[in-house]
């Protein structure tokens, strides 16, 4: 079978290890576009880290997707209409706003604009800096959110955090998934998000199977939609779990191993 839809993790992957994207890969890319195939990014950064991205490979043009925060939403680039979405509750906020209060640590997250941060330290303004985002610190994080959020991060030195990830998924661990994406991020996102729950979500609103699609990551968030996809791709420079679940590995993210799984099966 054809594959007809292209899915990139972004860092990692699509970026090399200076967060560009080669010259190869980005005409590549253009190339299967103009031939009709789809083109979705698919990252645990917020929507806003990835517009420019998505822009510049003209998704917006093409006819690509965003999926973001792991699959917490689905963003189509043309219309701009979000495909698919799950938010943390509501109700759970303010519990979630008093436990960085208690365990005196930093919480951020994300509206339009960038990202908000109560106790803004190093690795909030780092979350800023990687996804080119603008922060803003507040006193009171929940005055400042006035719409569903897809994700909140508590953040911390890695030992200190260690235990209140303990501590938290004893607390909210029935009713929010809790998990340490870096040693200073422990990310909090609704039940049972992952990449390949989504991508079938977006397979079905395009009328394609999963047999069409080529998944492209390194991390251990791209696990499942590498073994989801018809061809799922790891990348050189892909942790080892990954590399076991991979239909192929490619070269490494600084190799341009993108613009090769193009070449060689698109």
């Amino acid at each position: 079978m054809a594959y007809e839809i292209l899915v990139l993790d972004i860092d990692g992957t699509l970026t090399t290890s200076e967060k560009k994207v080669s010259e190869r890969t980005l005409n590549a890319i253009f190339q299967i576009q103009e031939r009709g195939h789809r083109v979705v990014l698919a990252s645990g950064r917020p929507t806003p880290g990835i517009l420019n991205l998505a822009k510049m490979l003209k998704l917006d043009e093409y006819g690509g997707f965003i999926l973001a925060y792991n699959g917490a939403k689905v963003l189509d680039c043309k219309s701009g209409k979000t495909i698919y979405e799950k938010t943390l509750p509501m109700e759970l906020l303010p519990e979630l706003f008093e436990a960085a209060k208690e365990y005196k640590v930093g919480m951020l997250t994300y509206d339009t604009e960038g990202v908000i941060g109560f106790h803004v330290d190093e690795y909030i303004e780092l979350e800023g800096r990687i996804n080119h985002l603008s922060v803003k610190s507040v006193d009171n994080l929940i005055s400042h959110v006035d719409s569903p959020v897809n994700k909140c991060i508590m953040t911390g030195d890695g030992m200190y955090l260690a235990e209140v990830e303990k501590k938290m998924k004893e607390r909210f661990g029935d009713r929010l998934s809790i998990f340490r994406s870096e040693p200073f991020f422990l990310e909090i996102m609704p039940m049972n998000i992952d990449k390949a729950y989504s991508l079938e979500r977006l397979l079905e609103h395009l009328g394609m199977t999963k047999e069409q699609m080529i998944s492209c990551g390194d991390g251990f968030n791209d696990l499942t939609m590498i073994q989801y996809a018809g061809m799922g791709v790891a990348m050189g420079n892909a942790q080892e779990i990954v590399k076991e679940a991979a239909d192929y590995i490619t070269l490494t993210n600084d190799n341009d191993g993108v613009a090769h799984v193009i070449e060689k099966f698109m």
